[in-house]
């Protein structure tokens, strides 16, 4: 968790973020974050985790609660290259090479900024 706070910490594009959710279990983790961007869009992140299992959801919408994209690893999709690991955007599903909250908002940045 220290990794991810420094780099909600270390940016010019967050305008604030918000844990809702954090909770410690003997070999893992699960946390809520909302991330809010300087042009007014929201990033909901949802992640658990453990020595065997990786669960996650990040969900990008504009300042009018609109999708713009949502990553997740839910076991859906087969067809997808990237499978589990999966992105909506435009009403369609798609391969996604961004699977950490680095990646995402790494690929958040290239948008705003």
């Amino acid at each position: 968790m220290k990794e991810i706070l420094e780099l909600l910490n270390n940016t010019d594009f967050i305008k604030n973020y918000r844990i809702d959710e954090y909770k410690e279990f003997k070999e893992g983790l699960f946390f809520k974050i909302i991330v809010s961007f300087v042009d007014g869009s929201e990033l909901f992140i949802r992640e658990y985790s453990d020595a065997d299992e990786r669960n996650y959801s990040y969900h990008w919408q504009d300042k009018h609660a609109n999708l713009i994209v949502r990553w997740d690893n839910s076991p859906y999709h087969k067809e997808i290259d990237t499978y589990p690991h999966h992105k909506h955007a435009n009403e369609h599903v798609s391969s996604s090479y961004e699977i950490t909250i680095k990646d995402i908002l790494t690929f958040i940045r290239k948008k705003i900024t």
